[in-house]
């Protein structure tokens, strides 16, 4: 258990602690933000386990497992976590973009496959878009898109498969925008139009429907609240099942957003697994060891 007052840095701790587990920072927009003003590099080491962002020239991430280098899509999946923060809130109420980040920050730590396939995925959909963008403004040949189609509609099937089985697991309804040829086909000229690839797990959502009512659009701000506290834990319990190991549970001053029977449920939950709890004021948790910050 981690005390201390606000902006003592106890969220910098969980900060560096999730991103042995993602590869990258949860919080920083830009990455190199993660680097303190003024300096040149930043250093996320464990016994096992080191990050190094470097801006000295021109930012780069370097990871080691054990001393050895390794690439992204190696070092992910070595540390699992799950994180349950204020701002998870915005599962709940915020854009797609933020639900997809979100599916994406759980499946990249315990599927390979899904962080190759999204590594694929994205570059794939960087490349198809400028061709688009060409074939509108140089009128190149249509046919062109095929390459790039095949590797969005490969890797984007392995994408909704891990997506759809977790969601099942949560009890969430699923809005994929599914892609194959023939619906890539039917909106080809739109494509070309907008420069833009209309279709594919880029565009997914889900709903958190609760009593037959979207909680996003009409559900109280409590409602919201212990929907994605819900989904926190089914989560801890997907990873489990997948991995066959109990991740680390990072919970980042929640204390103040959980009504009383949360706020047990939650020191009921955090003796069965290894838990780093951030706090304003300290509280009776059972063999917890406490550090204060000031």
């Amino acid at each position: 258990m981690i005390v201390g007052p606000n902006a003592s840095g106890k969220t910098n701790i969980l900060e560096a602690i999730y991103a042995l587990a993602i590869g990258k920072s949860f919080r920083a927009e830009k990455e190199e933000e993660v680097i303190k003003e003024e300096e040149n590099f930043s250093l996320i080491k464990t016994d096992d386990l080191e990050i190094f962002f470097d801006n000295r020239q021109r930012f780069t991430k370097t990871y080691k497992v054990n001393g050895i280098g390794k690439r992204q899509a190696d070092f992910v999946g070595n540390l699992r976590a799950v994180l349950f923060c204020p701002q998870d809130l915005e599962i709940a109420t915020d854009s797609p973009s933020t639900r997809r980040k979100y599916l994406d920050l759980v499946l990249t730590q315990i599927f390979k496959d899904y962080r190759l396939a999204s590594h694929i995925y994205e570059k794939a959909l960087r490349q198809r878009n400028r061709l688009l963008w060409r074939i509108r403004e140089e009128n190149l040949d249509k046919n062109q898109l095929d390459y790039w189609n095949n590797l969005l509609i490969q890797n984007g099937k392995i994408i909704h498969e891990k997506r759809k089985d977790f969601l099942d697991f949560l009890n969430l309804d699923y809005d994929a925008s599914l892609i194959n040829q023939d619906r890539l086909n039917k909106y080809q000229h739109e494509e070309i139009a907008a420069a833009m690839t209309l279709v594919g797990p880029h565009r997914d959502d889900f709903k958190i429907i609760k009593n037959h009512k979207n909680l996003k659009s009409f559900g109280s701000r409590g409602e919201q609240r212990l929907a994605v506290f819900d989904i926190k834990l089914k989560e801890l319990e997907y990873v489990e099942k997948i991995t066959g190991e109990k991740p680390v549970l990072l919970l980042d001053d929640i204390f103040s957003e959980l009504d009383n029977k949360n706020r047990r449920l939650v020191l009921e939950i955090i003796p069965k697994q290894q838990t780093i709890v951030t706090t304003t004021e300290s509280m009776a948790i059972k063999d917890a060891r406490v550090v204060e910050l000031s």
